[in-house]
C-alpha cells in the first residue's frame, strides 16, 4: 500500500511536467516567429534622440520594402564604415545608442532595422534579413566606398556573417554569436526540436567558414541566452589570423562594460 500511495503521490507532478514539457514545445514551434523575432514597432512619426550626431535614412530592398536606418557620424576623421546588424528583440529606439557607441573607434556607424522592426516595412523572416543585408550593401558600396567592417550581435550575428561572405569586408566582428539557431535553443529543448524542427536554420558557422574576411568574435562565459558552447562551435572553423576572445563573466548584454573588449575592438578597428 505504501508503493501505492508513493507512485500516486508522484505520478500527477509528473504527468503536470510532460504536459508542460509539451505545451513549451508546441508554442515555440506555432510560435516561432513571435519569439525569433520579437520586433517592437515604431510610428512613423517617433523622433530619435541620441548624443552622437546622426541622419535618418531609408533603404530600399529588391522585394519592395522600406527599411529605416540610422547613419552616425564621428566627432573627428573617418576610418570607414560599420554595417551594424542588431539582434533579434527591440528596435532602432535601444540599438541606436548601442551602434553609436561604435563612431569612438573613428568610423561612420549604420545601423538598420530589419523588415517589421520600428519603422521598416514588411514582416521579418530569415530569408528576408537577408534581402535586407543585400539591400544595406548596395547603399555601402554607393556612398561609402571605403574600409568596409560587418558588425553582428546576436541575431545579426548571423545576417552579418552572410553579408560577409558577399561583400568581403576588411572585417568581421560578432558578438555574443550561435553556431545555428538550434545552437541558440536551450539544452532542454534541443532534443524535442528535432521533432519539431525550428523552420529557420540561420546558419552562422557555415558563412563564418565561406567568408575570407578577417574575423573577431567576441562571447562571455556568462551568456544565459546564447551558451559559450555554442559560439565555441565557430572557432573551429577560423583561420590562424582571426581571434575568439572569450570574457569571463561576460554575459548576453554587458560585454562593453569589459576593458578587454574595448581593447580587442580598438586593436580591430585601427
Amino acid at each position: 500500500m505504501r508503493i501505492s500511495r508513493f507512485i500516486h503521490w508522484i505520478k500527477w507532478p509528473a504527468i503536470l511536467g510532460l504536459v508542460l514539457t509539451v505545451l513549451s514545445v508546441l508554442m515555440i514551434f506555432f510560435f516561432q516567429d513571435a519569439l525569433i523575432f520579437q520586433a517592437e514597432k515604431l510610428d512613423p512619426t517617433f523622433t530619435y534622440a541620441f548624443d552622437v550626431p546622426h541622419q535618418e535614412i531609408s533603404i530600399s530592398t529588391h522585394d519592395g520594402e522600406t527599411l529605416n536606418a540610422l547613419l552616425f557620424s564621428p566627432p573627428d576623421s573617418s576610418k570607414g564604415l560599420i554595417l551594424y546588424f542588431h539582434g533579434n528583440s527591440g528596435s532602432l529606439k535601444r540599438w541606436g545608442a548601442i551602434a553609436s557607441e561604435l563612431t569612438a573607434y573613428h568610423y561612420h556607424v549604420l545601423v538598420v532595422d530589419y523588415r517589421g522592426y520600428g519603422k521598416s516595412t514588411g514582416t521579418p523572416s530569415e530569408q528576408g534579413l537577408y534581402a535586407d543585408a543585400d539591400a544595406v550593401w548596395q547603399w555601402a558600396q554607393a556612398t561609402h566606398p571605403q574600409r568596409l567592417v560587418i558588425f553582428g550581435r546576436s541575431l545579426g550575428s548571423a545576417v552579418a556573417a552572410y553579408l560577409a561572405t558577399k561583400a568581403n569586408p576588411d572585417l568581421l566582428i560578432l558578438e555574443t554569436p550561435f553556431n545555428n539557431l538550434n545552437g541558440a535553443v536551450n539544452p532542454v529543448f534541443r532534443p524535442l526540436i528535432r521533432i519539431f524542427p525550428l523552420r529557420y536554420s540561420f546558419p552562422t558557422i557555415d558563412r563564418v567558414q565561406q567568408a575570407s574576411c578577417k574575423k573577431l568574435i567576441v562571447h562571455g562565459t556568462a551568456d544565459p541566452i546564447v551558451s559559450l558552447q555554442s559560439a565555441r562551435a565557430l572557432k573551429a572553423v577560423l583561420r590562424p589570423s582571426d581571434e575568439f576572445v572569450i570574457l569571463e563573466g561576460g554575459t548576453h548584454d554587458n560585454l562593453s562594460e569589459f576593458q578587454l573588449y574595448r581593447s580587442k575592438l580598438a586593436q580591430a578597428l585601427r
